[in-house]
C-alpha cells in the first residue's frame, strides 16, 4: 500500500498522524492479505509511514483496533445480509436475487474479508463467538424471508441453511468460479433453493443491473 499523502496545508514538523480510518484501513487490507498475526501496530506504522506513537492518538491498543476489525465485518457482511434478506420483492424467487447481491457484490459483502475473520476465529474463542452470532443471525433473517413467502417454518428453515451454509462453502473453499459461469448457473440455483422456477422477466432485471447479458436458455417460468 502506498503511503497516504498529507493533508495539504499540513506542515512537516506537525507530524501528521493519520486518521482511525487511515489504520483501520491498513489493518483491514493486512488481515484480507496475510491473516490477524499481521495486523500489529510496528508493521502497520511502517506501511504507512507513520510513528508507531501516532496510532496511540486513535486506539488504546491493538484490542481496539481488533475490535473494530469485528465490528466493520458485522457492520458490512452481517448488516448488508441482513438487508437484502429485508428488501422489498414481488416473489421469493426475486428475494433470493436480492440475496445473490451479496455475493456478486463485494461493496455488499465482502468475501475475502468473511474468509479472514473466520481463519481468525481458528485463533480467537471470542472471535469464534462472534461467527456463531453472525451465523445464527444470518440463518434467521434468511428463514424469515423464506417464511415472509408461506413456506412453513421447517420448511423456512431447512432452505435458509442450505443457501447459506452453500455459501459459505464457497467462501471456506475460497473457490474460484468465474463471474461468467457463476452468472449462467443463478436459474439453476433459485430453483434448487426455493423449489420454483424464475420469471424470464426477473432475472433479466437481476442480470441487467450487473450488466450481464444471457442468450442461453434457462430455467424459468412464462413471463
Amino acid at each position: 500500500m502506498s503511503k497516504p499523502a498529507k493533508p495539504q496545508g499540513k506542515s512537516q514538523d506537525t507530524g501528521w498522524r493519520g486518521s482511525v480510518d487511515v489504520w483501520l484501513d491498513a489493518a483491514y487490507a493486512a488481515l484480507k492479505e496475510s491473516g490477524i498475526d499481521a495486523v500489529r501496530v510496528m508493521p502497520l506504522a511502517k506501511q504507512l509511514g507513520l510513528s508507531r506513537t501516532s496510532f496511540y492518538w486513535f486506539f488504546e491498543d491493538r484490542e481496539q483496533l481488533l475490535s473494530a476489525l469485528l465490528s466493520r465485518w458485522r457492520d458490512k457482511n452481517t448488516g448488508n445480509l441482513v438487508y437484502q434478506c429485508e428488501r422489498y420483492a414481488e416473489s421469493i424467487c426475486e428475494a433470493i436475487l436480492n440475496v445473490f447481491e451479496c455475493w456478486l457484490n463485494p461493496e455488499l459483502f465482502d468475501s475475502q474479508f468473511e474468509f479472514a475473520v473466520r481463519s481468525w476465529a481458528m485463533q480467537s474463542a471470542e472471535v469464534a463467538a462472534e461467527i456463531a452470532l453472525a451465523d445464527e443471525t444470518r440463518i434467521n433473517v434468511l428463514t424469515g424471508m423464506f417464511r415472509r413467502f408461506g413456506y412453513d417454518e421447517e420448511a423456512a428453515d431447512v432452505r435458509a441453511r442450505t443457501i447459506y451454509l452453500t455459501q459459505i462453502g464457497y467462501i471456506s473453499m475460497n473457490t474460484d468460479e468465474d463471474v461468467v459461469v457463476r452468472f449462467r448457473r443463478i436459474p439453476q440455483y433459485v430453483s434448487v433453493f426455493t423449489g420454483k422456477a424464475l420469471k424470464r422477466r426477473e432475472l433479466d432485471r437481476f442480470y441487467g443491473a450487473f450488466g450481464y447479458a444471457e442468450t442461453t436458455p434457462g430455467v424459468f417460468e412464462a413471463f
